[in-house]
């Protein structure tokens, strides 16, 4: 039986029944700092930047088939935005717009809100994240199992639109942002030493709860412990640690990591 029922107008999470793919994080885990909500006309703006970076990549196009000069890196990338990934780009910003930020559509929302196959969004979706338009965190869902253990299945992305830094130069002034005043770049250089150093000073268990999200916080946990109780043990006997976890952790890159909150 097929179902009738529209989908929602934010996107609603669509199970898709595939595999959870690799990089994938558990829905309800991590949308709270992953989204923001947009400033007044802030999606205007973004939108307006893509369209003129879509006129910049025609441009860009047209000197490399003259053999005007070559592109950088940077230009390629652009030279590749499509008229069907800045009609995409346009649907997340109007949902980011009505949902306060919160924009988790299928593809299938995406393919019936623009008119595009799904193929094209996918190829869209590529493109905006190749750039820096979007970021976008894949997601899975838990599934009610009657068997031993969890059992688990993808559902919709998250997605977060941005300004790419990389199509600043090709935008006029006005469309620029302003740039960060010298007390504000300050701020953030003496938080992040302030976090380095808070960090370095957890035990492995809280340094692994601290920087660690979704189910792998609390296997990492128990290994922090283990490892918290061997260096109280070495205190007691001094005899040295080789090849110790902390230097396995460091490998994975824990230790030093800084914190995203």
């Amino acid at each position: 039986m097929v179902s009738t029922r529209k989908p929602a107008r934010s996107g609603a999470q669509h199970r898709t029944g595939a595999p959870v793919r690799r990089d994938s994080a558990e829905a309800g885990t991590f949308e709270e700092t992953f989204f923001a909500v947009p400033a007044k006309g802030e999606t205007d703006r973004l939108l307006h930047v893509a369209r003129r970076t879509l006129d910049a990549g025609r441009r860009l196009r047209r000197d490399a088939r003259s053999g005007a000069r070559e592109l950088t890196a940077a230009e390629r990338l652009i030279s590749r935005l499509t008229a069907s990934a800045v009609r995409v780009y346009e649907e997340i910003l109007t949902l980011a717009r009505l949902n306060k930020g919160r924009v988790y559509p299928s593809y299938d929302h995406l393919s019936a809100a623009t008119g595009l196959g799904r193929a094209t969004v996918a190829r869209a979706l590529t493109i905006l994240e190749t750039i820096g338009f979007v970021v976008r965190q894949r997601r899975f869902n838990r599934v009610a199992n009657e068997g031993a253990g969890p059992r688990y299945e993808q559902t919709s992305n998250a997605y977060r639109p941005l300004l790419p830094e990389k199509v600043l130069a090709y935008l006029p002034r006005w469309l620029r942002p302003a740039p960060v005043p010298e007390d504000e770049i300050q701020r953030r250089i003496d938080h992040q030493e302030d976090t380095q150093l808070m960090l370095k000073s957890l035990s492995c268990r809280d340094l692994a709860e601290t920087v660690v999200d979704g189910p792998l916080r609390k296997i990492l946990a128990k290994l922090g412990a283990a490892i918290d109780s061997r260096e109280r043990e070495s205190q007691i006997d001094p005899e040295p640690l080789t090849d110790s976890y902390i230097n396995r952790l460091k490998g994975v890159g824990l230790v030093g990591q800084r914190s995203n909150a």
